[in-house]
């Protein structure tokens, strides 16, 4: 199992595999139109399955599916089999903004999907419009209670929040969650990709989320599950469900960071913030031996001194934080 510079080993992958979305969420890709991916250039589901169990013999016990939105994705259904017969996986989850999720809910199952993340931002209509910019509440939420109706366990839901956008709706979000059984994460407003115009004035703190959700439901902290998820859960004091924060800017988990990720187009990125991929995708079609491409997975890795969420708040103490100096990969390709 190869430990990287700063002795973090490799648990976690996540696989974007499109670079496609039926959303153009402000926080993640703002823009209308970007320059797609070729479709030829995408990995196939056979070589997402290869690295994925080369991944695993290298020591990663939970795989994600990201996209872009995975299920934008044709027969995304025969990925899940494929990853879920890999020996040695733990875990393996999908993240998806939920549009899509209630026609296409029970071939996941069928195919051995048993959890799920879902992007839920707000809980108003037309809140939800202007911030996904194209998004139909209507049809994410008839997606949750499809997964929870197929016994999908935990359903979590995730919340970016942002400053004047939807930091007014943290507390109808935990009352949502707590109502039908649902676990929620908040996510800090980070700068991930370069088009999403960051600024720390839009930067809800895990400090303040906290103190208002804590105003009306108190909370007892438990921590990182297994001591390096991105995410401190919470109980609610009264026994009614957990909630997590994910503070990627205020209090960065770094020194924990378990997770490499795969781009949709085959590239190994070893940061959520990473400026460059390795190639992967060229030694696949290249006819290289899984002997040498462990070697490849492995080096990469052992090399891998990623910090940036660090290295961002000493920045910003210093007043000296330029988000748009650091040019990092496109959430669309990388996936979260």
């Amino acid at each position: 199992m190869p430990a990287d510079a700063y002795n973090r080993s490799v648990k976690d992958l996540r696989i974007s595999v499109t670079d496609r979305c039926n959303f153009r969420c402000t926080y993640c890709m703002p823009l209308d139109q970007y320059e797609w991916i070729s479709k030829k250039e995408i990995l196939t589901f056979e070589e997402i399955t290869r690295l994925a169990t080369l991944f695993v013999g290298l020591g990663v016990e939970k795989i994600r599916l990201t996209g872009g939105e995975p299920l934008v994705r044709q027969n995304l259904d025969q990925l899940v089999a494929k990853v879920a017969a890999i020996s040695g996986l733990k875990d393996l989850c999908l993240t998806t903004n939920g549009a899509l999720l209630a026609e296409k809910i029970d071939s996941l199952k069928a195919a051995g999907l048993k959890r799920i993340n879902i992007s839920l931002d707000t809980l108003d209509p037309e809140k939800f419009r202007r911030m996904t910019k194209r998004g139909d509440l209507e049809k994410v939420l008839e997606g949750i209670f499809a997964a929870k109706d197929h016994g999908l366990h935990p359903i979590k839901l995730n919340a970016v929040i942002e400053r004047g956008v939807n930091d007014d709706d943290i507390l109808e979000l935990v009352e949502f969650s707590r109502e039908h059984g649902l676990a929620i994460r908040f996510i800090e407003y980070m700068d991930v990709g370069n088009s999403n115009n960051w600024t720390s004035e839009k930067l809800v703190s895990k400090a303040e989320i906290l103190e208002k959700i804590s105003s009306r439901y108190p909370l007892r902290e438990i921590g990182r599950d297994q001591g390096s998820a991105p995410s401190v859960d919470y109980e609610f004091i009264d026994g009614r469900g957990d909630l997590g924060v994910i503070a990627s800017v205020t209090e960065p988990f770094c020194s924990s960071c378990t997770r490499a990720r795969l781009t949709a187009d085959g590239k190994l990125v070893t940061c959520l913030f990473s400026q460059m991929g390795h190639d992967v995708k060229a030694l696949l079609r290249n006819g290289t031996s899984d002997e040498d491409l462990v070697k490849f997975l492995s080096g990469v890795w052992r090399a891998r001194r990623d910090r940036y969420s660090a290295d961002r708040l000493e920045a910003m103490r210093s007043s000296h934080y330029d988000p748009k100096s650091h040019k990092k990969i496109e959430m669309i390709s990388l996936g979260g």
